[in-house]
């Protein structure tokens, strides 16, 4: 008789084994006192520094405000597909503003940024037949598994190598329909892809670009578009993805882009189409939150003074970090063991958690702690962490690794 209940022990087992078995920080967060969370396991208030909630969105007073007017007005759910309950009012709204962000004529909702990618790109080789999918190496799993799921040829090129790019671009008829799918911010580096030189490859070679902005959208451009927005190149993208979980503080993912290639993903798309839409309070929050940082630059600025302040309080203390000029601020380990052990001693002996990252999200022996301010940790914050962070390395006679500086 099979052992199903040995098989799956034995998988976790080999996780375990190679030092990389996760566990959940079970947090409590509060209106009252953000980026601090109560940690019932350890009985006390922490700091959190590793959350993607980059401009602490998810507790301004209008994005809260309008999530609750929404329950107040219809409800906390959608009762089904769009295909079946039809289309709310409320995710409608949200679609105008966001193709408006990104000044697309169309944008599409979906459940979260993973599925907005894998939905988007599992489909394309059915809507283009024959289609080649360039994709940088160091890509998303969720754009990962959705070039997969389209079955149509795939291309890796190097991490925003522009000139294997091109060579392997080369290697195709100029007719042959192709795409180019790349990252604006790459999360576990933080460093920028080279998006102009790439645009200028898709004109050159006749291909279409996607663009992953999940970790820019709300924090770059003058409107919060993005590191597209920033370099004045949205219009020569024809797909720009993006989410609402991360800068805008809600939940979902979209795609915006020209009516056709929208009309097209929403017509064929399963994980669109099979999908119950998002409630109304999470696209009336998501409405508000993009409206908002489309006119005030002050979170954008304030973040940027805290990321400043980090940076130089560990060079100050001679704790290397990954370079980059993004938000994301990687203080590469080396090892899956100790980097959960120093993450762990963060967390129970100075009330600081930042989450270790090891593979597969990461490549083994790049190992790291992923450090992300925002405009809502103090100056006293800031110092203790540098500090504190400091102090644990060296009782554990650890070094973070300085690598190559990111571009």
């Amino acid at each position: 008789m099979t052992n199903y209940k040995k098989i799956f022990g034995d998988a976790v087992d080999q996780v375990r084994k190679e030092g990389r078995y996760r566990i959940f920080n079970e947090l409590s967060y509060s209106n009252s006192s953000p980026p601090r969370a109560y940690s019932a396991k350890y009985n006390k208030e922490i700091t959190v520094w590793c959350s993607n909630d980059y401009l602490g969105m998810s507790q301004n007073n209008l994005v809260k405000k309008a999530a609750i007017n929404a329950i107040q007005q219809a409800g906390t759910g959608t009762g089904g597909t769009r295909n079946i309950s039809g289309t709310n009012a409320y995710v409608a709204a949200l679609e105008k503003e966001l193709a408006d962000l990104h000044t697309k004529e169309s944008g599409l909702v979906f459940t979260s940024g993973y599925i907005s990618n894998q939905a988007t790109l599992s489909v394309l080789g059915k809507i283009i037949p024959d289609i080649v999918m360039f994709s940088d190496e160091m890509n998303h799993a969720s754009i990962i598994q959705g070039i997969c799921d389209s079955k149509s040829e795939k291309v890796i090129f190097k991490h925003s190598d522009v000139a294997d790019l091109e060579e392997k671009l080369k290697q195709y008829q100029i007719d042959r329909p192709k795409i180019i799918i790349f990252e604006s911010v790459y999360s576990m580096q933080g460093d920028i892809s080279p998006i102009k030189e790439i645009c200028a490859l898709a004109k050159k070679y006749n291909a279409l670009t996607y663009i992953d902005e999940v970790h820019s959208v709300g924090l770059y451009g003058n409107r919060g578009a993005g590191v597209a927005e920033m370099l004045g190149v949205n219009n020569e993208i024809d797909i720009i993805q993006g989410t609402l979980a991360k800068a805008y503080g809600v939940i979902g993912g979209y795609i915006t882009g020209s009516k056709e290639i929208i009309d097209a993903i929403r017509s064929y798309a399963p994980g669109f189409i099979f999908t119950t839409t998002l409630p109304p309070a999470v696209c009336a929050a998501a409405t508000a939150s993009v409206q908002h940082l489309k006119t005030s630059s002050v979170e954008r600025e304030s973040h940027k003074v805290a990321i400043a302040k980090v940076k130089a309080g560990l060079v100050e203390l001679g704790v290397c970090y990954l370079e980059n000029p993004t938000h994301i601020i990687p203080i590469i380990i080396g090892d899956p063991s100790r980097a959960q052990q120093i993450s762990e001693t963060l967390l129970s002996d100075y009330g600081i958690y930042v989450q270790h990252i090891n593979f597969p999200t990461v490549p083994r022996g790049t190992e790291r702690l992923r450090v992300t301010p925002t405009p809502l940790h103090t100056d006293e914050m800031i110092n203790y962490f540098c500090n504190s962070l400091s102090e644990a390395l060296i009782k554990y006679d650890i070094q973070s690794t300085k690598l190559k500086t990111a571009a």
